[in-house]
């Protein structure tokens, strides 16, 4: 029978390669991290060895900047409690409300574009590995994907491989709310695309 500081040595052993492999599948890299936290790069390289022991004062940076709560960083034990208590986050003025809490497989995400938050940009079609399903719940949402510019209303579906460059905005001057689902690789870091003109 194992004893709790067995227990407790086993959860500290798994904590570095799990944060390992979340900044694999985030795509970032040490030192982008240690920018993002604020912890040295030999200290982080230190925690995904399994060199240094994983302290509060450690996870809870790492844990903001991979947007998943703390106890996945250690692998607690699921508390038999199926709800997910979402944590909504800006990027790009865009509201993003995680909906799942499992780092990998399908990433599932409600999107808010305000008003007037692309009214004036110029499209910018990024792309990244992975697969990309989404739903419009209001509003009406502008799709450029590859040389192809789409609006969705409420109800309506799209799916593509993110491979292909593509770029969401508000269609008019209303918000626009969205549900999106992502593969396994669909949180990488965006890069630019360039389509070559023949």
């Amino acid at each position: 029978m194992k004893r709790d500081g067995d227990e407790l040595e086993a959860a500290l052993a798994a904590v570095g390669p799990r944060l390992r492999e979340l900044r694999r599948r985030s795509g970032a890299t040490l030192t982008a991290l240690s920018e993002t936290t604020g912890i040295a790069i030999s200290t982080l390289s230190r925690l995904e060895s399994g060199q240094r022991k994983p302290g509060l004062e450690l996870l809870l940076p790492l844990a903001k900047a991979y947007q998943v709560p703390l106890d996945e960083l250690v692998g607690a034990p699921a508390s038999g409690d199926p709800r997910v208590y979402p944590r909504p986050f800006s990027r790009n003025g865009m509201t993003v409300i995680p909906l799942t809490r499992k780092p990998g497989g399908l990433q599932v995400h409600k999107q808010i574009l305000p008003a007037g938050l692309t009214d004036r940009l110029e499209p910018d079609p990024r792309s990244h590995e992975g697969y990309h399903w989404l739903y419009v719940l209001s509003g009406r949402l502008r799709m450029v994907l590859g040389d192809q510019d789409f609006v969705l209303g409420a109800g309506e579906v799209a799916e593509f491989d993110t491979h292909l460059p593509h770029w969401f905005g508000n269609a008019d001057t209303r918000p626009v709310e969205f549900l999106s689902i992502l593969g396994p690789q669909g949180e990488r870091f965006h890069i630019r695309a360039r389509y070559r003109r023949d």
